[in-house]
């Protein structure tokens, strides 16, 4: 990883935004997106007692991924018709997988549920990682693929290859490499990992003009 190219952006960022991410531009932006509205619908809807009835996790699901800004309309109406003509035994399928990635083998979770999306080509890493951050926002990170792709090119992260097909191997990896970076930045700009992959898109783009 550049570390002064890291530097830079932060620089920028707080050149752009003296006040971080309480600045009042940024504060409109956050009401728009609210993280925590989402991660409150999620932890109840996608509670583990809700498990045994897969109708309503697949519901849920849906719900979660509405309620975010940061996934596409385009995204949002294919998944709503996806679900809305899913069989027993697939919503049965789908609640197991989701189950996994919240509260089980988290590896085996991820993997399945990209293989049930991609029956409907809808494997998308939006998709995928969108619940566990709103569940765990200060731990997961959620995966938006150009916002991706820009952090490794400019910071120059080494041995990451994102592909478009979601894998759990390069999640692991992107989750390492953006920990670390989250430790060499102030401490303010990583309350929550959206906000802070944010930061560095901000950052970047700031930087490239």
């Amino acid at each position: 990883m550049n570390l002064e190219k890291l530097k830079d952006v932060e620089s920028e960022f707080f050149d752009a935004y003296p006040k971080g991410f309480e600045d009042e531009k940024l504060i409109k932006i956050g009401k728009k997106f609210n993280p925590e509205k989402l991660e409150l619908f999620a932890k109840e809807s996608l509670k583990k007692e809700n498990f045994s009835n897969p109708n309503l996790i697949a519901e849920a699901y849906f719900k979660t991924i509405q309620k975010s800004a940061m996934v596409s309309l385009f995204d949002k109406l294919k998944l709503r018709d996806v679900i809305k003509a899913l069989t027993s035994y697939e919503k049965d399928m789908l609640s197991i997988e989701l189950y996994e990635l919240l509260y089980g083998n988290k590896k085996d979770g991820f993997e399945g549920l990209v293989e049930f999306l991609a029956e409907f080509g809808m494997a998308k890493w939006t998709l995928v990682t969108l619940v566990p951050y709103s569940i765990n926002r200060q731990k997961e990170y959620f995966i938006k693929p150009t916002t991706t792709k820009n952090i490794i090119k400019y910071l120059e992260i080494p041995n990451l290859i994102y592909k478009p097909r979601p894998s759990y191997e390069f999640y692991q990896q992107y989750t390492k490499a953006l920990d670390n970076i989250k430790s060499k930045v102030s401490k303010p700009l990583s309350f929550d990992n959206a906000a802070f992959t944010g930061f560095l898109k901000m950052g970047i783009e700031i930087c490239g003009e």
